[in-house]
């Protein structure tokens, strides 16, 4: 399995990025898909999931901003980011398992998603 994301790149205060994860090796319509970040410093948390069947989730911190979604036909996700902040400056990364648990376990370890994109950079200036 492979996720490659990509997308990231510096904005100002106010500005959009749309991140695009592509994977491969996969049955991918039978995966859960979310989209984690780091800041320097901090852990890495869960920004949005979305479900094999759609249904999709945000941290409370990115509400009404980033929309998830994806398109089973091209295995790619997608995290559209709008009124992007300062504090959205993070590495993002696309994650994948077949379980939902695994998605949202918000941790990095055995009992996280069991696949990892490699991270892109999104740099939000103010």
């Amino acid at each position: 399995v492979q996720l490659q994301a990509s997308g990231g790149g510096l904005v100002q205060t106010g500005g959009s990025l749309r991140l695009s994860c592509a994977a491969s090796g996969l049955i991918f319509s039978s995966y859960n898909m979310g989209w984690y970040r780091q800041a320097p410093g901090k852990q890495r948390e869960l920004v949005a999931e979305i479900t094999n069947g759609g249904s999709t989730n945000y941290a409370d911190s990115v509400k009404g901003r980033f929309t998830i979604s994806r398109d089973n036909a091209k295995n790619m996700v997608y995290l559209q980011m709008n009124s992007l902040k300062p504090e959205d400056t993070a590495v993002y990364y696309c994650a994948a398992d077949p379980s939902l648990g695994r998605v949202t376990a918000q941790t990095t370890g055995v009992m996280g998603p069991r696949y990892w994109g490699q991270g892109t950079q999104v740099t939000v200036s103010s």
